[in-house]
């Protein structure tokens, strides 16, 4: 059993340590940075921490509701997945699941229609994840820059 809390406070126990499980190369300040500009636009972003039945956080999801053009949708606004992560002795149990849906129904009481996400195009295990979780691929992309 999952209790699952909505992020109200940049202090939410465990926030910052699921944070920094699921994006390790950003340092503490800038974790802390992204989670002061989200609270600072409650409208916009969406946070939960799931907590274990010894109120351990075992589980994080990030979304935003996105406006511009999203790739691989038709619509706007659009549910955008920012981050997902559960630790792993506590994957396959439904938690990702959960945590999905409680974004989803956020989404749909804003007037979303479709969720998106995105992953790099060698995670394997976050596309096998994604698909699991009910997304479908819409495209590849390769991004470029030039220097002027």
């Amino acid at each position: 059993m999952f209790r699952i809390q909505h992020c109200q406070s940049s202090e939410q126990s465990g926030w910052l340590l699921l944070r920094q499980a699921l994006w390790p190369d950003a340092s503490e300040q800038e974790h802390r940075d992204e989670i002061g500009q989200q609270l600072s636009e409650p409208q916009r972003y969406i946070n939960f921490v799931a907590y274990d039945s010894r109120e351990q956080p075992v589980g994080l999801v990030e979304a935003s509701l996105r406006r511009d053009y999203v790739n691989g949708t038709d619509v706007s606004p659009v549910v955008f997945l920012e981050g997902i992560y559960v630790e792993p002795q506590q994957r396959r149990q439904g938690l990702a699941a959960k945590l999905i849906e409680i974004v989803a129904q956020w989404g749909r009481e804003r007037g979303c229609v479709q969720m998106a996400s995105d992953t790099e195009l060698d995670n394997l295990p976050s596309q096998k994840t994604h698909k699991a979780l009910g997304f479908e691929e819409t495209e590849r992309v390769v991004f470029f820059k030039r220097r002027l």
